[in-house]
């Protein structure tokens, strides 16, 4: 027991003389690791007799548990100098930049929708929602749609199994329409709303998706007529691309509920692979493009939603807020929108901090 007690003293002699933390380990492996002078003692506990272990495994615990104690103490010791010498020493400077962290962006879709609300609201609308699960009377026969109407097939439309309380059919809603049917029965006339929103069809390929966004817009008052609709289209569209020079065609189309209605294309050409907007489609190198329908609110419809149409008259228009997107930020594939793909959105997506905006406002003097 006296060669144990003499090689634990040198040991902790050695641990507290030891300098460095690489040190420190070596002795720590040379004492308590698989061939270490302790850890070879306490193999042997197993071969001595029941007396013999009485009397010398608690020394060699005991040894253990110091030379272990004294290992750990100097470890932070030295731990604690080389911090204080590295705050003695080392300095921050202050002036040089932050480093980049890793931060969202803003979706192009949700970019898009601040721009119309921000463009809107300078033409006097107001932002109105309506629930995505909705019932077939507003989504459909109250927009002139009866219950023969193709729309209403169950391949176009996401149809529930039940019915609400009005067993009235409940499905998830194919635009944004209905809510200018809740909007003029809530609150009657005049309206001026847009109304933006998620729609879902059962529709996929590369430019259309099961779900996708629409902003659709609404105006009720007295003597309103084709000419303000074209004005507001036109505004709208110059104040979002941000160019002087777009010429709007308007074509007869039917859409169950406007009456008259029209297609509104737009003149654009081909620039660098991507369709760039503005000027006549009938000029040279440039040809017309489809972007949205609209036209004068149906009588019918007015008068569903519990109006006069003898006293109020409107317009109603409504376009893809993914297709503006694409036309605007240069996209080529719709399902891209809905990937989730990282590398796109940090290619496409917008600084949170640093976002386009129009905020000069429409009709501002450049």
């Amino acid at each position: 027991m006296e060669e144990l007690k003499t090689q634990k003293n040198t040991a902790l002699e050695a641990i507290e003389a030891a300098g460095s933390l690489d040190a420190v380990e070596a002795l720590r492996v040379d004492a308590l690791g698989k061939q270490g002078w302790i850890s070879q003692l306490l193999k042997t506990l197993g071969k001595m007799t029941p007396e013999e272990r009485q009397e010398k495994a608690p020394a060699i615990q005991q040894a253990r548990a110091e030379v272990a104690d004294a290992i750990a103490a100097r470890k932070d010791a030295l731990e604690n100098a080389e911090l204080d010498r590295r705050l003695a020493t080392e300095t921050l400077d202050l002036s040089l930049p932050a480093p980049d962290e890793a931060r969202g962006t803003v979706h192009p879709v949700s970019q898009v929708m601040d721009e119309l609300a921000e463009i809107f609201a300078d033409l006097g609308f107001a932002v109105k929602t309506g629930p995505e699960v909705e019932d077939d009377w507003h989504n459909f026969t109250a927009l002139n749609m009866d219950e023969h109407h193709p729309a209403r097939a169950m391949h176009d439309t996401f149809y529930f199994p039940d019915r609400d309380k009005e067993d009235r059919a409940m499905l998830l809603r194919t635009h944004t329409s209905p809510v200018q049917i809740r909007t003029m029965v809530n609150e009657g006339a005049p309206v001026r709303i847009i109304a933006p929103g998620r729609v879902y069809r059962s529709d996929s390929d590369a430019t259309h998706t099961p779900m996708f966004h629409q902003v659709e817009g609404l105006v009720i008052d007295r003597d309103i007529h084709l000419g303000h609709l074209k004005w507001t289209l036109e505004t709208f569209l110059k104040a979002f691309f941000e160019r002087d020079d777009i010429v709007l065609r308007l074509r007869p189309s039917y859409f169950p509920f406007t009456e008259p209605s029209v297609e509104v294309d737009v003149g654009f050409e081909i620039v660098k692979g991507r369709r760039v907007l503005g000027g006549s489609g009938d000029a040279p190198g440039h040809a017309w493009m489809e972007l949205l329908g609209s036209g004068m609110v149906n009588r019918r419809v007015i008068e569903f939603a519990g109006l006069d149409p003898d006293e109020w008259q409107g317009f109603a228009f409504g376009v893809g807020v993914d297709r503006l997107a694409m036309l605007k930020y240069g996209m080529d594939d719709l399902r891209a929108f809905f990937d989730g793909d990282i590398r796109w959105l940090q290619h496409y997506g917008f600084s949170p901090y640093d976002q386009p905006t129009l905020s000069a406002g429409v009709g501002a003097p450049a």
